[in-house]
């Protein structure tokens, strides 16, 4: 029997959704003691929103108007994500940087998911250069990790969980994507219990 009440994520994504999928998944299955409230994305043809809507959850489009500047948008995303009461708000594939404007709203409350380990290749295309940097020799590994987001620095909060990938001599860029996503979709879901429980 659960001894509290599911916690409310809010999912925000820009592109296929397979992590919010695993998170859908796990709140259904009752891996995860959670509900997501809805989930939003600043690309119209996100495939996550599609992925919202069959599982019966609010799907916002909210994009970034031309003439509206960044942190005003921050604000009036920060407005949507609110009206929905989350307990939690989840970086699914959200590829826009958020200014303190949103982050100081939802102060420890912002979770992302890097394709990388601790301090190794921010930003965008991180298993893309991460593979580039084995061929050259650099590195024989990679990971990926689920942190807190407390400000404007890019992947590089406070880490929640983290897991090491091996790269294999021969394997494609394409092999490695799938088996990072794999983890990827587990280890996002073990943060976020973990988290949970411990709120």
């Amino acid at each position: 029997m659960r001894l509290s009440s599911p916690a409310r994520l809010v999912v925000l994504v820009s592109g296929v959704g397979s992590n919010l999928q695993a998170v859908i998944d796990a709140c259904r299955n009752g891996r995860l003691n959670a509900s997501i409230a809805a989930v939003v994305s600043n690309r119209r043809e996100a495939h996550g929103l599609t992925r919202a809507r069959q599982a019966g959850i609010p799907a916002v489009y909210l994009p970034r108007p031309r003439h509206m500047e960044p942190r005003e948008y921050d604000r009036h995303l920060a407005n949507q994500v609110e009206s929905y009461r989350p307990a939690w708000i989840i970086l699914a594939g959200w590829m826009r940087l958020l200014s303190s404007v949103f982050l100081d709203r939802f102060q420890n409350r912002v979770i992302n998911l890097h394709p990388a380990l601790p301090g190794a290749f921010p930003g965008t295309k991180a298993i893309a250069r991460a593979y580039q940097a084995f061929q050259h020799g650099s590195i024989t590994r990679t990971g990926v990790m689920v942190h807190l987001v407390p400000d404007e620095g890019v992947d590089c909060g406070p880490v929640l969980c983290q897991e090491t990938v091996q790269i294999w001599p021969g394997e494609t860029l394409g092999e490695l994507e799938q088996r990072i996503h794999a983890v990827e979709h587990r280890l996002l879901v073990e943060a976020l219990s973990q988290i949970i429980s411990s709120s």
